[in-house]
């Protein structure tokens, strides 16, 4: 997602979700300042821009059904809106902004380097929480085999290649693409 679509994206969330909300006569926890508020509510917009106009409908019919306190009419936490969300509409993943953290950390530089990258992106997908040294350690050895692949194909004339190898060493390829674009986009929003 570009900077136009994130901006236009936010926009929508504003629009359809949040403002509506509101009137609806949602209010804000006692627990939370109106700066706080307001900063959950920015937040909020930023992490569904992803998401079409009518499904951030259906989110917040859904929302305003579950809204807290005694009187119903307490504004959701964004933690409950967001898990909501992955219900009705999972995001487009390709760069979220923790796969854009992890890859402009040395963590990532390191796995673009050499050559595990899309074994880190695979598990950032699945998982959605920054590796530890464990983690990073696994998906170093699940990455072995490919690697060591991936040196050989490398050596090999392609025209010696069969067109099995030459798919597997395309589809690595691309990996790598798209793991060095999100480096790059995280780059560029830095």
């Amino acid at each position: 997602m570009d900077a136009k679509e994130q901006a236009e994206g936010e926009k929508r969330v504003r629009a359809l979700l949040i403002e509506p909300l509101l009137r609806r006569g949602l209010v804000k926890s006692g627990k939370l300042t109106k700066a706080r508020f307001e900063e959950m509510l920015v937040d909020v917009e930023k992490r569904l821009a992803y998401m079409s106009a009518s499904n951030l409908a259906a989110l917040e019919e859904q929302m305003a059904a579950l809204a807290g306190g005694e009187a119903k009419d307490l504004f959701p936490t964004s933690n409950r809106i967001l898990q909501e969300a992955l219900k009705i509409q999972k995001p487009d993943d390709r760069a979220s902004p923790l796969m854009r953290a992890v890859f402009k950390h040395p963590i990532g530089q390191e796995a673009l380097a050499e050559g595990w990258a899309p074994e880190l992106l695979e598990e950032l997908r699945d998982n959605r929480v920054w590796p530890g040294t464990y983690v990073l350690g696994r998906v170093r050895d699940e990455a072995r085999g490919a690697i060591l692949r991936l040196d050989r194909l490398r050596r090999i004339a392609p025209a010696d290649l069969t067109d099995t190898e030459r798919r597997w060493l395309a589809a690595r390829e691309q990996q790598m693409e798209e793991c060095r674009r999100i480096a790059d986009l995280a780059g560029a929003a830095a």
